[in-house]
């Protein structure tokens, strides 16, 4: 599933084509993705314009001058594509296969984005703005990542008293929302900590942070910045709205490399791979402690 840099990465390649763009017209080509669509959806979106393309966690958010916001996430397969329209057809410009094109936006301008889906995971919906706390998708997100008040400190405040494994507490959304296995991973090889200790070791006990905590703060925000300058990671279906591929994945320290030498100079360890809540977790257990 794409994460944060994959989800940023098209929000950065549709603020182009949309923001300030009114939607002249909105195909929907099945009633459903994942859920149903809401009900009006076309009508609610035609004539529109968008005065916002927003990104929490790892949905995309659209705010529209009637005050609702267009909430999109991308599921497994998720993407989507900007063209120029044509008298009487479309240009499929990648090797995504139209039949899975299931919703297709025509802005002013002569842009047509386009929505498409294999495996139909992905979902759209319509909330008020100031509903959108609420939302059923967006209600209990943790803290954005990249914020600028994400540090060592707020680490501490969110891993207080936590003994859940490091690695655990990272990826709980309700702590902080948008990351995901692979830069988890990552960040922790980044600040030598190993994904199996307490969280709560991060924090003195009089709350303050640890260096580890000040470390791994900056870990997650530099690798969460140099994968989205990369254009994301791309594992299977990730593409960037020109098609392009990401190619962050070149760049992976451990994040699938289970029994490579570790990348670290002068550890001499080895890259292992162990399974923690279901998900495969890559790490190297001599520099990561």
């Amino acid at each position: 599933m794409p994460e944060l840099p994959e989800v940023e990465t098209v929000r950065r390649g549709l603020a182009p084509a949309m923001s300030g763009a009114r939607i002249e017209k909105v195909e929907l080509r099945r009633a459903d993705i994942r859920f149903p669509f809401p009900s009006d959806f076309s009508e609610r979106l035609t004539g529109r314009r968008i005065e916002t393309l927003t990104r929490r966690a790892k949905y995309l958010l659209a705010g529209l001058d009637s005050g609702e916001t267009l909430i999109a996430h991308l599921g497994m397969s998720g993407s989507f594509r900007i063209e120029e329209a044509f008298v009487g057809e479309f240009h499929h410009p990648r090797s995504k296969d139209p039949k899975h094109d299931h919703v297709v936006f025509h802005l002013d301008g002569g842009k047509v984005v386009t929505y498409n889906d294999p495996r139909r995971f992905g979902f759209m919906d319509l909330a008020r703005v100031g509903e959108l706390d609420r939302h059923p998708r967006l209600a209990g997100l943790g803290d954005e990542p990249l914020a600028d008040d994400f540090d060592g400190a707020r680490l501490a405040a969110l891993f207080q008293g936590v003994r859940a494994p490091l690695k655990a507490a990272l990826l709980d959304q309700k702590r902080i929302a948008g990351l995901g296995n692979i830069y988890v991973c990552e960040a922790l090889f980044r600040a030598k900590l190993s994904p199996f200790r307490a969280a709560g070791d991060l924090v003195r006990a009089d709350g303050r942070p640890t260096r580890s905590a000040m470390t791994l703060a900056e870990a997650i925000r530099t690798v969460l910045l140099e994968a989205i300058e990369a254009g994301g990671s791309t594992l299977r279906d990730h593409r960037q709205t020109d098609g392009a591929l990401g190619y962050f994945q070149h760049a992976f320290s451990v994040y699938d490399r289970e029994g490579a030498a570790c990348q670290r100079r002068g550890c001499g360890g080895m890259v292992l791979r162990n399974a923690q809540s279901a998900r495969s977790t890559f790490y190297c257990p001599e520099c990561q402690k």
